[in-house]
């Protein structure tokens, strides 16, 4: 089941998505694992709003 997001950046900036694995997305944000992230590479930590 896909779930939306809403992340908080360390800028103020809002990102919001989609995905099934909410958990390892957010580590993937925050670059605690690879993934495709580049959006909040340079506007981490991250920090989830609303799902």
């Amino acid at each position: 089941m896909y779930k939306v997001y809403i992340l908080k950046c360390s800028d103020n900036t809002l990102y919001t998505w989609i995905t099934t694995e909410l958990t390892k997305r957010l580590r993937q944000h925050n670059w605690e694992i690879f993934g495709w992230a580049k959006y909040t590479l340079a506007r981490k930590p991250v920090e989830l709003l609303y799902f």
